[in-house]
This record gives C-alpha cells, structure tokens and sequence, in this order.
C-alpha cells in the first residue's frame, strides 16, 4: 500500500482521551433507589403512548361501513322480512364474502405492521445509589443520570453533565442526516431543537463518544412525546376512492327509490294487491343495486395490494392503493428516501487525492466490514474509509504498517481530531476555520473551494499533515467534500413523477443549501419554478403539518413520506401516509397507511401507476355492472309502464348481478396497467367515478339491452306462457351480458386490439358462466327453482346467438368513432 514515507517514531506527548464514566464505591451523581421508585410512580412509566393496534374484530367490523353494504343489508333485510328467504341469503352470502375478503387483506397487513415493531430503547444504564446499573427504559426517571456511549440509543430526554467527542444521530426527531455534536456547555433554552447541542433527546442514537446525562423528561413529556401528541390533532382523510363509491351509491339509492315508488304508485293505481306490489319493488330493487359491486372493488384492491408488495410496499388500508393514483403532490423526507441515507464522498480537493484520502484514512477511528460498505463508527469515518478503498487504502494494513502512537480524540470545541502514527507523522482533520491557522501552507484558494462545496449542500472537512505531536506548522493536504447522496433511481422516479403531473415537494430537516442541491440534483426544482414550494428545509413536525395541511387546502390530493416520529403528524393528515419499513420509527408507520419495505422514492412513483390502473379498472367494471342494472331496470319499468308481467323474478336477477356480471367483473378488474399511465397528468380531485360520457354510456348501452330482452319476452307470448317467455329472457340477458365484457375492456379498442390473452381469467369464466348456465337447465331442482323448465333445446342456441347483438354493436361502433376522429383530423390538416 503507498503512502507518505514513514519515518522516525517520535514520543507520544498528547493528552489521554477522558475515559467514560467508571463509578466506583464513592457516590457519584444519580439517584437512589427509593426516590427513583417515588418518582416512576408519580411521573409514569417512561413510553411513548402508541395507537392500539386494531383488534380483528374491529377490523371486521371496519368492512361494514360503507353505504354499499348498508343498502344491500337493508335489502336483504327486507327479502327476508317478506320470506324470500334465497334472495336474503344470496344477498347476505356476498356481504360475508366481501367482508372476509376486506378482513384477511387488512388484517395480515397489521400482522405484518407487528413484525415490523422494534423498542426504541429496550433499556438503559443509570446512575442508582452511586453504581452504574442497567434497567428497563421505561423505569428511567426524571434526574436519573444516563451514561452513554457510542450505539447506545438514548432512552429519555437529558441534560449532559460531561461529553467527550459524543455525537448522536437525530435523523429520526429532526430529519437532519449529519451526525450532531455535543457539549456540556449550556445553550440558550429556546434554541432550536436541531442546535441544542448541550441535551440529548429519547430515541436518537449515540455515534461516537461518551458522555452522561442528567433526564429532564420522560414518556411524553420528551421531545418525541410532544410530537405523538400532534397525531390526536390530526384526522384520518376519507380517501377519494371512497368519496366517489359514497357518490354512485348515494345516487343509486336515490335511484332504486324513485322508480321503487314510481312502480308500486302504477301498480296499486292499476288495483294489484299488496303482495304483487311488494314482489315487484323488490324485484325492482335487486334489479338497481349492483350486488357483486363492493367484493368486486375489495378483490380489485386486493389484487393491487398482493402486486404492490412484490414491488416492496406493505398497504395498511385496501383504500390507499387506489389514492395513489390520484395523488397530485407528494412531499417526501430527503434522508434515506430520495437519498441513500448514507455519508459519501462526493469530492476531493487538492493537487494528491491519493495523499488526501489516505490522511482521511489514517485519522480515523470506524471501521469497515469485510463487504467495504456496512461498518462500525462514525458515518463521516465510514464514509472517508469508502472513498479510501476506492484507491486500494485500507485502514487495517494501515494500521499494520504505521501503528497509532497517539490520539487527540474529535471534540466539538476544538472541531479537530488527530492521530500520530509510528511513522512520525501526525495526521488531522476537522473544520478548515479551526486548520488553516495551524497550516504553514494556508491558501485563499482553500477558503473559495470550501465556500463553492459547502454551497453546493456538501459538507466540507479539511485534511492536514504534519511532523511531530504538535498541531502546528501543518501542510494543508486539500478538502473533502461529502454528503448523504441521491438515489441513482430517484432521479428517474422524480422524472416519471413529473411527467405523470405529480409534484414532488422534499421536507427536510437538514439545512437549505444541502436541501436545495439535493433538490436540483434530483430534479424537484427546475429553472424558474418556485423553490420555496418545492423546497422545506430546517423543518419541524408542526411545520411539516402545516405544509400538507396548506397543500390539501389548495385542493390537491397529498402523499406524504417519512422515518422519522416528527414526520407522524403530517403522514396521518396527508390523503396517503407512507412510511419507511426499514429505516421507519414505529410511531410512524402506525400512523402511516403505506410501509415501504425497501425505504425506495421510486416505489411510490411504481405505486401511483398500480393506483391509477386500479381505479381505471374498477371504474370501467363499475359501468359494465351499471349498464347491467340499468338495463334490467328498464327492462322491469318498461314491463310494468306497458301492464306486462314482470319479465324476471327476484332470484333470477340476483343470479345475473351475483354471478353473471359479478364474475366477468373480478377479471375486468385484473387487467394489466397499461403503459401510458404515467404520460398523463393525474385526474382533477373533484372529477367523478362516473362522469356525463359514462353515464350516456350507461344509459344507452342499458337501454339496448332492455329493448333486446323485451323484445324477447314479448315474442315469447308471456300471456300464454309465462314461464317460456321469463326463462327465454333470462338467458337472452345473462348471455348478452357475458358476451358484452369483452368489449368492457376499452372504450375505445377493439377486443383483439386489446389482446385477449392478456386477460385470460376473463375469457375462461365467460366460458364457464356459459357452461353453468346450461347447468341450471340440466339440473332438475335448478331448472324448477329458477323456472327455466319451459325451455326448448334449440331456443338455448337461439338466446346465445342473440346475447351477441349488444357485443356487436358496441365494437362497430368503436370502429365508426375512430373513422370519424381520423376524418376530422384529416380535415384539420
């Protein structure tokens, strides 16, 4: 290994590093074991009070809220009331079965969410009738003294008594990725939370260095306590997936009561009798409710969750994966998630980059792991020993070759840290201000290039030599520039974000310059936008509330992402809270609805697509379900409007809504994202589930149907026999039904435009609906119980030959649009 030549040992003449606190048999700081019992019983325990995770039954219960599953409990009810005991249980067989799908889904994702708890500090070592003695944290108390030391993670809020070279890693309270220096040297109280440098705070990391403590709060009282506290200020948002499903019931409802009384207000004015009446309002009733809707939009989620977790993100609600696909901003934590979370060098300065990361190497304390990325010691060491194995230095030959003599320990006074080594050289590094004075080889040009790094958000150390013990008369070797460096796949993530019309906003706690060359470097800010908006740097938890709270008030649909417990607050306001599994508190991902398990900016941006494809699927299955309804709706009024018997009993349009749409539908809503989705700007907050385009859809393909049905059953002849002409009509829809989900698929390709093998499920349950449909013929119980027992063989070919008129129309029609359009842009031209 090559490096500056060795030369003649010299004597050690520094002073010893202070030793960690040894407690002996005299009495040191602390308190006794009776006063600390007196305090525990009258403060509490110290812990951070966590949201109860849902109960199965509360999970359960969860799936039962929506207005949906009201009104299909509220007709099953009724069917029930009136004895129709097959449409009671078909009804209530289809809530069970959406209930339990909503449950397993949810209920394995907080199983998972467990997995994922880890105590923040299972214990602690103390100061107790003058010993040091390690107990639970949770019994730590206010004026108990801590004594710390590096990778011990601090278990309560604390005033240091003595620090040497301590540092700890605040990341997860304030969002600031750089480790922070501590000093016993009082600060002014109301300085900011990121520059208390005389207190350590519960929950952050110690990374180097020894200190001890006295605690000033515990539990809640802390720092992290204060911040658990924003969560009961903030609300969980009902999300718009659900906002638009709420809407189409509402208007369903309305619906399904004003054609209710319309028909039983005709049939009691033509002089029917109750009985006839009541039949025809439920038939009416099963007829507009899309039974299979609320399993079809749970499996459709499911589906999106069981894809989304081989893509890395655990969903908490079935909700949050369609919400991503209409989020419109997401405001993103910088540390860990659009950067790697971990120190690099990015820069060297100097005419000897060799010279310069071989000092860097040679003054320090961490080391590398045998892989030359994980390691023990300090980030910025660890990140100075990387850059060195880049140029084959190794701190352990180094060591071999030239061991330590002597070490002047980093402190937060002096900023500086040296090691003299055997060859007789002394090697330092630490804050340009504080060795520029001590270099005989002092340079402007040092003073520019540390201002031109440190502007560009990186963080500057200087790296000097010398001969002998003395930190004098030092050569300035050049300047290292580091930093917490992007995702190399966040900056494609970021570009897809925004081609998608998703604005990324980064919220940070770190600094604004290192913010903002981030934020350019990834792509947040582009020449002429606003970087105030795009840009939050030094931000608390309270502000961090305050910028998703201000951003949904703009009307915009919020994604909000985070570790830390100060990002907690904002990710529960946020539409959609994501939180990181790996690096993640766990007070944030409970309050979270999405868990990153790869702690990666560019899954979310893999999500939105999965939620955009979902909620395109789920709607364009919710107007093939509707144009059913409609059609057995009109159906129904028209045979009534006309003094016809009704053309369908009860049972049989349940079988159609359960099982004849209901199946088609589960394969709609398994068609494959397509790959346009991110080239085009997310939907308008305010937009519908079902605008005027779906609706006149709706209604005119429904009505198609309906003429088609009717004209079936009148020619039927029901006056001479019912029977005939209902099963004729039943199979003619439920044919004509199956046949039309093919060209349920695209509004505007045709079927094998679209591939039919790329949707294979849904070519084999048309298959198998057929067959099953022809089973209720063959069986002699099915074929009495849905009446199908007037039926010649050969009519069954005729109703299959028919159910393919709606299908026909609708794909020759997809061709007439497109020849319109192509003609009116050749007429433009």
């Amino acid at each position: 290994m090559s490096g500056p030549p060795a030369s003649t040992p010299r004597e050690e003449s520094f002073r010893a590093p202070p030793a960690p606190p040894q407690p002996a048999n005299t009495l040191v700081p602390g308190l006794s074991g009776a006063e600390a019992a007196r305090r525990l019983a009258g403060h509490g325990r110290n812990e951070i009070q966590r949201e109860q995770t849902r109960s199965p039954w509360g999970v359960l219960l969860g799936q039962f809220r929506s207005p949906m599953i009201a009104l299909l409990l509220g007709a099953g009810a009724v069917s029930a009331l009136l004895a129709e005991y097959a449409d009671a249980v078909a009804i209530g067989a289809i809530v069970v079965l959406n209930a339990l799908i909503g449950f397993l889904q949810e209920y394995k994702a907080e199983q998972a969410l467990l997995a994922l708890r880890s105590m923040t500090a299972p214990r602690a070592r103390v100061m107790r009738d003058g010993y040091a003695v390690q107990l639970p944290s949770a019994e730590v108390v206010p004026g108990d003294v801590l004594l710390l030391e590096a990778g011990d993670v601090v278990a309560a809020d604390a005033r240091l008594l003595e620090a040497h070279a301590l540092a700890t890693n605040e990341a997860a309270l304030t969002g600031e990725s750089v480790p922070v220096d501590k000093a016993a040297r009082a600060v002014a109280a109301d300085a900011p939370l990121a520059q208390r440098s005389d207190t350590v705070f519960l929950g952050t990391a110690v990374t180097r260095g020894t200190g001890m403590a006295e605690v000033t709060a515990t539990g809640m009282g802390t720092e992290l306590g204060k911040i658990a506290h924003l969560l009961a200020s903030t609300s969980d948002t009902e999300t718009p997936l659900e906002q638009r499903l709420a809407k189409v019931t509402r208007t369903l409802l309305v619906a399904c009561l004003a054609i209710v009384v319309l028909v039983a207000a005709l049939g009691l004015w033509r002089g029917n009798g109750w009985m006839t009446v009541l039949l025809s309002s439920i038939s009416l009733a099963v007829a507009a409710v899309p039974e299979g809707l609320p399993a079809v939009v749970t499996i459709a989620l499911a589906l999106g969750v069981r894809r989304m977790a081989a893509r890395h993100a655990l969903v908490r609600r079935l909700q949050a994966v369609e919400t991503l696909g209409s989020t419109t901003v997401v405001c993103t934590d910088k540390t860990g998630t659009l950067t790697t979370g971990t120190m690099e060098v990015r820069e060297v300065w100097g005419d000897n980059s060799h010279a310069i990361l071989f000092a860097s190497a040679a003054c320090c304390d961490a080391s590398l792991g045998p892989d030359g990325k994980e390691g023990t010691g300090d980030p910025t060491e660890l990140a100075l020993l990387r850059a060195a194995l880049t140029r084959g230095i190794r701190r352990e030959e180094l060591e071999r070759e030239r061991p330590r003599v002597a070490v002047r320990p980093f402190d937060s006074e002096t900023k500086r840290m040296s090691i003299l080594r055997a060859d007789g050289v002394l090697y330092v590094k630490g804050a340009l201000e504080v060795l520029l004075p001590r270099c005989r080889s002092a340079t402007v040009s040092a003073s520019r290039a540390a201002h031109e790094l440190a502007s560009r958000g990186l963080r500057v150390l200087a790296i000097a030599r010398g001969e002998g013990p003395e930190e004098e008369n030092l050569e300035l070797l050049g300047l290292v520039g580091m930093a917490d460096p992007p995702r190399p796949e966040a900056v494609e993530a970021v570009a897809a974000a925004r081609a998608a019309g998703v604005r990324t906003v980064m919220i940070t706690g770190d600094s604004a310059e290192t913010a903002q060359a981030i934020g350019r470097e990834l792509g947040i800010i582009q020449p002429g936008e606003d970087v105030a908006e795009r840009i939050h740097a030094r931000a608390t938890a309270a502000d961090k509330l305050r910028i998703v709270r201000s951003w949904k008030e703009r009307g915009e649909v919020v994604a909000m992402t985070g570790d830390g417990v100060n990002d907690a607050p904002a990710l529960r306001e946020a539409h959609i809270g994501i939180a990181m599994g790996r690096t993640g508190t766990e007070v944030t991902r409970e309050a979270a609805d999405l868990v990153l398990t790869d702690d990666n900016f560019a899954t979310i941006v893999t999500a939105i697509r999965e939620g955009r494809a979902i909620y395109e699927n789920i709607r364009k299955t919710l107007v093939y379900l509707l144009v059913g309804n409609v059609g057995e709706l009109t159906l129904m009024l028209a045979a009534s409007l006309v003094g016809l018997p009704l053309p369908l009993v009860p049972l049989q349009l349940l079988w159609i809504n359960l099982v004849t749409d209901s199946l088609p539908a589960l394969a709609l809503v398994m068609d494959p994202a397509r790959a346009e989705l991110l080239a085009r700007p997310p939907r308008k907050p305010d937009e519908p589930m079902l605008g005027r385009a779906q609706w006149r859809y709706i209604l005119m393909v429904g009505t198609l149907e309906a003429l088609l049905v009717l004209g079936v059953f009148i020619w039927a002849d029901p006056a001479r026999d019912l029977e005939r002409a209902r099963a004729l009509a039943f199979c003619t829809l439920v044919f004509a039904e199956l046949l039309r989900a093919f060209a349920a698929r695209s509004t505007t390709r045709l079927y094998w435009e679209v591939g039919p093998l790329t949707n294979k499920p849904l070519l084999g349950i048309v298959v198998f609906s057929v067959v099953l449909q022809g089973v209720l013929y063959l069986l002699p119980p099915a074929r009495e119980l849905f009446g199908l027992g007037g039926m010649r063989p050969w009519e069954w070919g005729l109703t299959f030959a028919l159910g393919f008129l709606p299908v026909t129309v609708l794909e020759m029609s997809k061709r007439v649009r497109r020849r319109k359009a192509l003609h009116s842009q050749c007429e433009a031209c």
